[in-house]
C-alpha cells in the first residue's frame, strides 16, 4: 500500500521539503521521499526535476519506500551507498592500482579500470584524496626512494626499484623529492644546513627550523632545551645553525601566525612524509580557519573512510604547528583532545579562531 500523500500546505514548510528543492546531499540518508506519479523514490540530492509537492511522500529509510510500493531512482540510486562514499571507493582502488604498478600509470588507464571518463576520473580522485593521480604517483614514488635508501643496497637499485627508467631523470628531480641528493639522504642528511631560533610566544616556547627550501619545523612547548633536543634527534646528521637577522623576520611571521591564526599567513614549507600523511596535509589545509572538522570527517576527505586513526597519527606526526593546521580537527563529540604541542594550546587556537 502506498504512502499516504501530505497536503500541499504542509509539506511546502517542511525542512525536508526545503532540503529535497536544494538537493541537499547533507540530507542523504536522513530520509527519502517518493513520488507518487512516476512510482519512484529518491534522495534528498537527487538531480531529478522536482516533483510537485502533492504527489511527495516522506519515509524514514529506503526500506520503507519498497514496502510502500516504490522503485529506486535510476538517477541516484538510493538503494546503493552514497554517491561520496561510491566515489571514495573507486579512488580507494585506483590508489591500490597505482600503488602495484611498476610505472606511473596513464589517465587513460586509471579510467578504464574507473568506468568514467578521464576528466571525471581526475576530478573523482583528487575530491577523494586532494592529489591528481599523478601527483599521488609521485609522492608514492618518492617513499619507495626514500623506503630503499634506508637499505644497504646500491643507489641505483634503489632508483629503478622505485619505478623511475633512468637515474638521469631521477637525479633531475631528486631535490623535489628528498630535498637533498640521494647520497646526502642515506647519510641522514649530513651537510644539510637548517638554521633554527627558539622565541617565546603567548603559548609559551617556539622552536622555528627551516632548510633552503622553507620552513622544516615550527614546535611549541614550555622548555627551549627541550624543543632543540627534539630538533637534533629528528636531524641527527644536518648541521644545524643559529638564525641570522634575515631568519628572525621568518620567526616572527611564525609567531605572529600563533597569534593570529586566522590570518592565514602562507608560509613556504619543506615538510616531507608518506603519500598518506601528505594527503592529510593538504586536506588541513583547505579546513577554514574558525571551522573544525572531526577524525572520521577528515577520513571520509582524504578518501580513506574507516581510517580515523591513521589520520590521527597523520596529525599527529604533522611537523609545522599551525602552518599546517592540524589543531582544527576534533572529536566527533566536539572535544579538542589529541594535540601534540598541548590539549590547552589546541583550545586557545581554535579560541582565537571563532573570535575572528
Amino acid at each position: 500500500m502506498r504512502a499516504k500523500m501530505e497536503t500541499t500546505g504542509t509539506i511546502e514548510k517542511d525542512p525536508r521539503w526545503i532540503a529535497i528543492r536544494t538537493r541537499d546531499a547533507r540530507a542523504d540518508g536522513t530520509f527519502f521521499y517518493s513520488v507518487r506519479t512516476t512510482g519512484v523514490y529518491c534522495r534528498p540530492s537527487c538531480g531529478a526535476r522536482p516533483p510537485l509537492p502533492r504527489n511527495v511522500a516522506f519515509h524514514p529509510t529506503a526500506a520503507d519506500a519498497r514496502r510502500a510500493g516504490f522503485r529506486p531512482c535510476k538517477r541516484c540510486r538510493p538503494d546503493a551507498a552514497p554517491l561520496q562514499e561510491r566515489r571514495a571507493v573507486q579512488a580507494a582502488a585506483l590508489c591500490r592500482f597505482i600503488d602495484e604498478s611498476d610505472a606511473i600509470p596513464s589517465l587513460k588507464e586509471l579510467s578504464s579500470r574507473s568506468g568514467l571518463s578521464p576528466f571525471h576520473t581526475q576530478r573523482v580522485f583528487k575530491a577523494a584524496t586532494g592529489l591528481t593521480p599523478r601527483a599521488y604517483a609521485l609522492a608514492r614514488r618518492a617513499e619507495r626512494v626514500r623506503d630503499s635508501l634506508r637499505s644497504d643496497g646500491p643507489v641505483t637499485a634503489a632508483i629503478y626499484a622505485a619505478g623511475y627508467n633512468s637515474s638521469g631523470r631521477f637525479y633531475a628531480a631528486s631535490r623535489g623529492v628528498l630535498g637533498m641528493t640521494p647520497t646526502a639522504f642515506r647519510a641522514g642528511g649530513t651537510g644539510l644546513a637548517i638554521r633554527f631560533a627558539v622565541g617565546q610566544c603567548s603559548l609559551g616556547a617556539i622552536l622555528v627550523a627551516a632548510t633552503g627550501r622553507g620552513v622544516c619545523a615550527i614546535s611549541l612547548g614550555d622548555d627551549p632545551e627541550t624543543l632543540v633536543h627534539d630538533l637534533e634527534r629528528r636531524f641527527p646528521h644536518a648541521n644545524l645553525v643559529g638564525g641570522d637577522a634575515p631568519f628572525e623576520r621568518t620567526v616572527a611571521r611564525v609567531i605572529g601566525l600563533v597569534e593570529r591564526p586566522a590570518d592565514g599567513a602562507a608560509l613556504p614549507l619543506d615538510v616531507r612524509g608518506t603519500a598518506f600523511q601528505e594527503r592529510v596535509w593538504k586536506a588541513l589545509g583547505r579546513i577554514p580557519a574558525g571551522k573544525t572538522m572531526s577524525y572520521a570527517e577528515l577520513a571520509r576527505a582524504v578518501g580513506a573512510p574507516g581510517s580515523a586513526r591513521a589520520v590521527a597519527r597523520a596529525c599527529a606526526a604533522n611537523p609545522v604547528a599551525v602552518a599546517i593546521p592540524c589543531h582544527r580537527v576534533v572529536r566527533t563529540d566536539g572535544n579538542a583532545a589529541g594535540y601534540r604541542w598541548g590539549v590547552e594550546r589546541k583550545r586557545v587556537l581554535l579560541a582565537r579562531e571563532a573570535r575572528r
